[in-house]
């Protein structure tokens, strides 16, 4: 029951908001289910990147991806993943936690301060290189899809509306999440680590449900409340991995 509450919460999360994926799975993965850090941060990989995909196949007929976007915050954010990634194998895993709490503060404050920006692209080239390479880094060290910055930022430099924003983050996230998941994987053999698949695949597809619903109820929603309240259950998250992390140090 648990593992299922917590799969629809990270796929209405992806569908609404196109962000809060990982940040969700990740302590679920560790707090809940008690696997090590290195364990949930691959799997969180797979699940966030599975549940996005889904969610993209299914919507593609309405059109939603900025596929310029997504080669100029894609392609740099996937090259960094790998490094970020790479990074990761040489850091112990209570610096990584240390990063993830910090980066889900940092989320629940753009969660609080996003607001709707409206109609079609202007796309800012060199801003969503940058962009792209901030989050490509973050989701390669700490395992987190980046949709916290994907979605404010493709709304403020590329002035995509709420509904494309989120769609075409869900697409990155999922490019990101299989650069991600190829170089954690390599470093889970090198140690001899499996993944739990049952788990993974439990998630992934309750999750993707919860995606494809988010998907459907978003435009009903008040999406600043929405944020807001996901902001403070990410502060609340980020403030007890953080304590948990320093007690440990």
């Amino acid at each position: 029951m648990f593992i299922i509450i917590a799969a629809l919460l990270i796929g209405l999360s992806l569908g609404v908001l196109g962000s809060g994926g990982a940040i969700l799975t990740i302590p679920v993965l560790i707090y809940g289910l008690e696997q090590s850090e290195i364990i949930a941060i691959t799997s969180s990989l797979v699940i966030v990147g599975t549940i996005s995909l889904v969610t993209v196949i299914v919507n593609l007929a309405k059109k939603q991806i900025n596929w310029s976007m997504v080669l100029l915050f894609g392609l740099p954010s996937m090259i960094a993943t790998y490094m970020g990634a790479w990074l990761a194998s040489y850091t112990e895993q209570s610096i990584q936690m240390l990063v993830f709490a910090l980066v889900m503060m940092t989320a629940a404050w753009r969660m609080h301060k996003a607001k709707a920006v409206a109609n079609t692209a202007n796309i800012a080239p060199v801003k969503s290189v940058f962009l792209g390479g901030l989050v490509g880094t973050l989701t390669g060290f700490v395992g987190v899809g980046g949709g916290f910055l994907i979605v404010p930022a493709l709304m403020t430099f590329a002035r995509l509306k709420m509904s494309a924003a989120v769609a075409t983050s869900l697409m990155i996230i999922s490019l990101n999440s299989v650069v991600g998941f190829l170089k954690y994987q390599q470093v889970l053999i090198d140690i001899e680590l499996t993944l739990d698949w049952q788990v993974i695949g439990l998630i992934s597809v309750i999750g993707s449900i919860g995606s494809l619903i988010g998907q459907k109820i978003a435009t009903k929603l008040p999406q600043q409340k929405i944020r807001q309240l996901f902001a403070l259950i990410l502060l609340l998250m980020s403030s007890f991995i953080l304590i948990q992390t320093l007690l440990n140090f």
